[in-house]
């Protein structure tokens, strides 16, 4: 590994760790430099601006997410398994200790209306996640509207437990997640 990519993975970890901790805008590129370990033109030489660095951070995150989730799947024998998964994987995360909500989620919020690159990160996560469920649902032989379904039960859970903080929030979604599969299986085995 080069020094510069090594540079680049120090700066991306210690972002990431301070922008899910604090927020996007609350956190400099000096207090990046100082998390990192870096001299500031190292990170600059990285990073040519913050806009750049919270892409990367959010490339960074979506890796993380597509493990997670196809970690959590990977013993699951059947689509319906595999779609369940999701909700188990949300229940895990849920639990963390440093859980702090979606971060694709939080970085739209703060700065989805003045950074066209940050939006367009996160509208890729987001179709991305939904072409993996849609391809569940495939699997599964049902109507591909059940899909839209699931994600947004999904996403709904994640803002649901970062605002709240209630327990069982992936619980309940995966509960309702089981009764859309099982109805929507039963009505295209009717058909």
């Amino acid at each position: 590994m080069t020094e510069a990519t090594t540079d680049r993975d120090r700066v991306v970890a210690a972002a990431d760790r301070l922008f899910y901790a604090r927020g996007v805008q609350s956190v400099g590129m000096d207090a990046v430099r100082t998390e990192a370990g870096l001299p500031l033109k190292r990170l600059y030489a990285a990073f040519g601006s913050k806009d750049e660095l919270v892409v990367a951070v959010l490339a960074h995150r979506s890796r993380t997410w597509d493990d997670g989730v196809a970690g959590a799947s990977a013993g699951a024998r059947t689509p319906r398994e595999r779609l369940l998964a999701v909700y188990d994987f949300l229940d895990g995360w849920f639990g963390s200790d440093d859980f702090r909500g979606c971060a694709f989620i939080n970085a739209y919020g703060e700065l989805g209306g003045v950074s066209p690159a940050v939006a367009q990160a996160v509208r890729d996560q987001k179709q991305a996640f939904a072409r993996y469920v849609e391809d569940l649902v495939a699997d599964l032989g049902a109507d591909r509207s059940l899909a839209a379904q699931l994600v947004l039960l999904a996403e709904g859970a994640q803002t649901t437990a970062a605002i709240t903080g209630a327990d069982r929030v992936a619980d309940h979604a995966r509960a309702a997640a089981e009764v859309l599969i099982d109805a929507a299986v039963r009505r295209d085995r009717a058909s």
